[in-house]
């Protein structure tokens, strides 16, 4: 097997793809290598598509509409590692609603290793209460919103 020569807008147009697919509701497994490593927080990491795809199976359903603002993410590219910080907005599978700037949820940092044109690696950086329901544990929270 050969190496797969990559520019950096080449890794950059791989993680837009998968940002717009999940959003849509599309498949975006194949963007993924099959011995794929994913780290989301709270559950095992996901090692192998198999795992990857159940991860993402038990984590989507939490949602009723996601969007990451694409347009305005932040790239920071090197060899092949592509880290991006954005926000998101949407619903949550209770009929909350969340927006990144309006509460304390919907910021985020993933950080893709990208080789051969499939996503090795995969750690996703983001607080998972985006309701910002986890007032007891954080009890600055009752004085913020």
């Amino acid at each position: 097997m050969t190496a797969q020569l990559m520019t950096d807008d080449d890794r950059r147009q791989i993680t837009v793809q998968y940002f717009k697919r999940l959003d849509a509701g599309q498949d975006f497994f194949d963007l993924f290598a099959d011995d794929a490593y994913v780290s989301f927080p709270k559950p095992q990491p996901a090692r192998g598509i198999d795992e990857v795809r159940q991860l993402f199976s038990d984590i989507i359903v939490l949602f009723k509409s996601i969007v990451h603002e694409v347009p305005y993410f932040n790239y920071v590219i090197q060899g092949e590692q592509v880290v991006v910080e954005g926000t998101t907005h949407g619903m949550l599978a209770d009929g909350t609603e969340w927006r990144a700037g309006l509460g304390l949820g919907g910021r985020f940092v993933d950080v893709f290793e990208i080789r051969d044109g499939k996503i090795q690696r995969l750690f996703i950086y983001l607080d998972p209460d985006y309701a910002d329901a986890d007032r007891a544990r954080y009890p600055w929270l009752t004085s913020a919103y």
